[in-house]
C-alpha cells in the first residue's frame, strides 16, 4: 500500500554575514510537512497492522480517521470493509466494498471479497456477478476463480465447477487448490482415473501435500489396490504425522493383510492423537485377540464400548470375545442384547439370544 511520499527537498541557503556562516544542526529535519494524503496513507498502514494483530476496534478507528483525510481512497474503503467483515458486520462491509468499487471499478480484490460476503448472505447471483467481474478485470486473479468454482459446487453445477478449476490450471498449471478440488470432484463423480491423474500432477509438483496423498490412498483402496493405498497413506503420514485418518486406514490395510504388528502400531498412533477414537480401540481388540493377548484385547474392546455406548459393532465384538475366548456366556449375552437393542442384526446372535428366552 506504500506510495511515494511526495515530500519536496528544501534548498539550504547559506547565509553569510560579516564572513560568519550559519549552519542547521544535523538533528534538524529539512523535509516539508506531510500532506493529508500522506497522513492518510500512514493511517491505513497502521490500520492494516492493527488488523493483523487482531485489534479490530483499533483498526477500524485508524481506518476511519485515515478516510476522513482522504475519503476518495479505494484502498481505504476496501481495508475498512475487510475490518468490518472480520468484525462480523457483513452489511457494513458490503457498503465499504461498493464504495471502493465506485472509486476503482477494476478492483479485483474488492470484487472477490464482496462476492464472499454475498455468498454468506445467500445471494448467489450477486456473488457470481462480482466474481465474473473480478476475473474479467484481472484474468490472473486465482482466488476469484477458486471462489467461483466453489460457488458452482454449492449450486451442484459440477460441470461449471470443473470447467472453472480447469481455467485456473490454464493460468497456473500446478495451482494446488485447483488440482486438489478438481481431483475431489472427479472422485465424487466416479471418475477414478481422472482423479488419480490429477492427484499425480499435484503430488509431482507438491510432494508435501498431505491431503493429496491421503485422497490418493482412498481412491486406491476403493479400487482394491492395497499396495498403492498403503504407499500413499505412508506418504501422507510422512508429511503430516498427526493425520489420524491415514493412520487408521493404513492400520486397517495391515490388519486385512495379516500384519498384526504393523496394524497395532498404526492404531496406537491413532489413539495417541485421538484417545476417544472408539473404532481404533475395537480394532486393537481384534488384533490382540488374533495374537492371543487376551487381557489387552478385553481392555481394548471394553474401552471401545465405554467411549461409544451406542456402537453396535463394538458390543457385538465384545460379545464374541466373551463367548469364544472367555467362555463367559452371561457377559456375552449382555453384549449381544445390547447389540440387538442398537439395531444390530445377525442370525447367529438371534439364535443364541432366542434360545435363552425359551
Amino acid at each position: 500500500m506504500r506510495s511515494p511520499t511526495g515530500n519536496r527537498s528544501v534548498p539550504v541557503v547559506a547565509c553569510v554575514l560579516s564572513t560568519v556562516a550559519f549552519f542547521f544542526p544535523a538533528s534538524w529535519s529539512l523535509s516539508a510537512p506531510t500532506t493529508h494524503q500522506d497522513e492518510a496513507l500512514h493511517g491505513l498502514e497502521r490500520a492494516e497492522a492493527l488488523l493483523r494483530h487482531g485489534d479490530l476496534k483499533g483498526a477500524a478507528a485508524a481506518a476511519r480517521k485515515a478516510m476522513e483525510l482522504n475519503p476518495s481512497s479505494a484502498d481505504g474503503h476496501y481495508l475498512l470493509g475487510r475490518i468490518l467483515l472480520k468484525d462480523r458486520k457483513p452489511n457494513e462491509a458490503v457498503e465499504e466494498f461498493l464504495r471502493a468499487l465506485k472509486v476503482k471499478p477494476a478492483f479485483a480484490e474488492a470484487l472477490n471479497d464482496l462476492a464472499n460476503v454475498y455468498v454468506l448472505q445467500r445471494k448467489s447471483a450477486e456473488a457470481e456477478q462480482a466474481l465474473t467481474r473480478a476475473i474479467a478485470v484481472n484474468p490472473q486473479h486465482i482466488e476469484s476463480y477458486l471462489s467461483l468454482a466453489k460457488l458452482y459446487e454449492q449450486r451442484r453445477d459440477l460441470a461449471a465447477a470443473k470447467q472453472t478449476y480447469q481455467s485456473v490450471l490454464a493460468v497456473a498449471p500446478t495451482q494446488a487448490d485447483a488440482l486438489y478440488e478438481l481431483a475431489t470432484l472427479y472422485d465424487n463423480q466416479g471418475e477414478p482415473k481422472a482423479a488419480r491423474d490429477t492427484l499425480s500432477r499435484l503430488t509431482t509438483a507438491n510432494p508435501k501435500h498431505a491431503n493429496a496423498w491421503y485422497l490418493s490412498g482412498r481412491i486406491a483402496e476403493k479400487n482394491s489396490d492395497l499396495v498403492e493405498a498403503a504407499y500413499a497413506y505412508k506418504q501422507a503420514i510422512a508429511v503430516k504425522p498427526d493425520l489420524v485418518d491415514a493412520h487408521y486406514n493404513l492400520g486397517f490395510i495391515f490388519r486385512s493383510q495379516g500384519k498384526p504388528e504393523e496394524a497395532e502400531r498404526e492404531f496406537l498412533e491413532v489413539i495417541r492423537y485421538r484417545p476417544e477414537y472408539a473404532e481404533a480401540h475395537m480394532n486393537l481388540g481384534f488384533i490382540y485377540t488374533s495374537v492371543n493377548k487376551l487381557e489387552d484385547a478385553e481392555q481394548a474392546y471394553e474401552k471401545a464400548v465405554d467411549l461409544k455406548p451406542g456402537y453396535a459393532e463394538g458390543h457385538y465384538n465384545l460379545g464374541v470375545f466373551y463367548e469364544l475366548h472367555r467362555k463367559d456366556m452371561p457377559r456375552a449375552l449382555a453384549q449381544y442384547r445390547k447389540y440387538r437393542e442398537l439395531g444390530g442384526r445377525d442370525d447367529r446372535v438371534e439364535r443364541i439370544v432366542g434360545s435363552t428366552l425359551r
